[in-house]
């Protein structure tokens, strides 16, 4: 045990009114007699944070850096921010501090994996009851025998949380960032892999709790030759598995619940020698604008009701009237509303949520040039490069008015997430998929026939048949041609689908407008290579990379 957690034991034990693993609805009930929360008309709790926490804070989120893993990570990526073991051990000292001031303290002991032999034990203390809470519905329950199958040599990864206190900005002078008014930053999302502890104080966003984990996950298994996926899975009726991996506005949550397969989880999973596991016990899910027509699942999941203590789902920064009902389509507060509820209240689940190793892998795109293909087969060097890329692209404004489309690349479609150095996740991803024969494909669910503003978006019935095709082993023998300027394997023919639509050339009126439109986009990956991966990665995975 490092002197640090002995620190913590320490408080712990003096602290005369701590609350150690309680069960739900005592949790629930705490959180509202704490008014950290309110209950709504459905039942399920609302909460709304301060401006600085509708979002994970990325400048303020680091790794402590030193010199026996300091090669492990890339610091290079703009995601890997670090500190000095020094000033971590400062923001612990102050988090213990803040702790020993506490009328009341809760703690939670949970995990990580569903697979127990690389489970993760994790133990949260924090000074509200809803941020608990949150890791129930979030982790999963630890299993007795973990001690004898766990990959971590710890007791447990130790994490503190305090969402509402400050760091003195005077103390941290120097050693955090400075904001852009020239004040040093009061808030901290601190990772210490080596010793096993995390720190968060500042940031009463839900998200940083959830991510600060996943990160140290995505950080570990690599190592022991897991590799970590931001993705979701499902399985067919055959126990056939398929990851899903897309950013957002890729259409992943909307094509990875399909009635006819039953889910694993949506957003973090590891592939090891066992196959496919989920890492979480719950569901973190994006609440602007959600239609029950669209996303049946989510909503109910959200909003049936339920009596309070059994319902447990959390409204975070959701616009909601004083009559309890929420309307999901107001952004006054943030964009970024957001809703944390078990995978036990969707219909289709698999328990465990572990499945066989993945027959097909999907990586989706939103491609508002127009210019992918709706589907490709992906060589395992092609499939290494485009999981090392993450492109889709997202609609911004210019100051005339006009939108078009920005390119958007987030490495292994979760790039703040991933902190070691690419090659590692992209050759683990490679081995993976020759050793179990995994079909990899890229579909493109954004637009044809033009761009954005000429084109139309991919009608979402022929993305379902094309995602169908690929999970049913369709496209696995038909003939293919070659997109020499993506270096990508089109399909000639797809059941259910017009042969026209597959090749994107077909769709513009236009043609030297769309070689145009795909020269820059093809130019635009070749830049972000240059700047990115030049010289991280072996040379058969540039040679695929468009534009070269």
């Amino acid at each position: 045990m490092t002197k640090l957690k002995e620190n913590l034991d320490t408080v712990l034990s003096n602290h005369k009114k701590k609350i150690a693993n309680p069960d739900r609805k005592k949790l629930i009930q705490e959180a509202l007699d704490n008014q950290e929360a309110i209950k709504s008309a459905n039942g399920a709790l609302a909460t709304w944070t301060p401006p600085e926490s509708t979002g994970r804070s990325p400048k303020d989120t680091v790794i402590v850096r030193r010199p026996e893993s300091e090669g492990n990570i890339d610091w290079t990526s703009p995601n890997c921010l670090s500190i000095t073991e020094e000033i971590f051990n400062m923001a612990w000292e102050d988090a213990l501090k803040f702790l020993s001031e506490k009328e009341k303290l809760y703690i939670s002991d949970r995990s990580l994996g569903a697979d127990p032999s690389y489970t993760l034990k994790v133990r949260t203390i924090s000074d509200k009851a809803l941020h608990v809470l949150f890791t129930c519905n979030m982790f999963r329950p630890t299993p007795k025998d973990v001690d004898k199958k766990s990959f971590f040599s710890g007791d447990a990864f130790t994490m503190v949380v305090l969402p509402y206190d400050k760091l003195d900005r005077k103390r941290y002078e120097g050693k955090l960032r400075k904001l852009p008014n020239g004040e040093t930053s009061n808030m901290i999302v601190a990772m210490d892999f080596d010793r096993g502890l995390g720190v968060i104080i500042g940031s009463a966003y839900c998200g940083s709790i959830k991510k600060l984990m996943f990160t140290v996950m995505n950080y570990m298994l690599p190592e022991i030759g897991i590799l970590p996926i931001h993705c979701s899975a499902n399985e067919g009726p055959e126990g056939d598995s398929a990851l899903l991996l897309g950013l957002s506005g890729t259409g992943k949550t909307t094509l990875s619940t399909d009635p006819s397969r039953s889910l694993l989880g949506d957003d973090e999973h590891g592939w090891s020698e066992n196959g496919v596991a989920n890492f979480e016990y719950g569901c973190y899910a994006k609440l602007i604008n959600l239609r029950k027509d669209k996303e049946p699942e989510i909503y109910n999941a959200m909003l049936h009701n339920d009596d309070y203590l059994s319902h447990g789902a959390i409204f975070e920064n959701t616009m909601m009237y004083p009559n309890g009902v929420f309307d999901l389509f107001d952004d006054r507060l943030t964009p970024n509303s957001r809703g944390s509820y078990p995978l036990s209240f969707l219909s289709n689940i698999k328990t465990p949520p572990v499945g066989k190793h993945p027959k097909t892998v999907l990586f989706l795109t939103a491609d508002a040039n127009g210019v992918l293909p709706p589907v490709s087969k992906l060589t395992s060097e092609q499939a290494m490069l485009w999981f090392l890329m993450g492109y889709t692209s997202k609609l911004a404004g210019t100051e005339t008015g006009i939108i078009d489309p920005v390119s958007t690349f987030s490495r292994f479609f979760g790039e703040p997430f991933m902190p070691r150095n690419p090659n590692e996740y992209a050759k683990l991803l490679g081995t993976k998929m020759k050793k179990h024969g995994t079909e990899v494909y890229l579909v493109n669910t954004g637009w044809s026939g033009g761009p954005y503003g000429i084109g139309e978006r991919m009608d979402i019935n022929l993305t379902r048949r094309l995602v169908d095709a690929a999970l049913k082993g369709e496209l696995k023998d038909v003939e293919y041609q070659e997109d020499e300027i993506f270096h990508l394997h089109v399909p000639k023919v797809c059941k259910g689908v017009p042969p026209e639509v597959l090749w994107p050339k077909n769709t513009w009126e236009d043609k030297e407008a769309f070689d145009i439109r795909a020269k820059k986009l093809a130019q635009d990956f070749s830049d972000h290579f240059d700047k990115a991966y030049a010289g991280k990665v072996d040379p058969g995975i540039a040679e695929v990379c468009p534009g070269k």
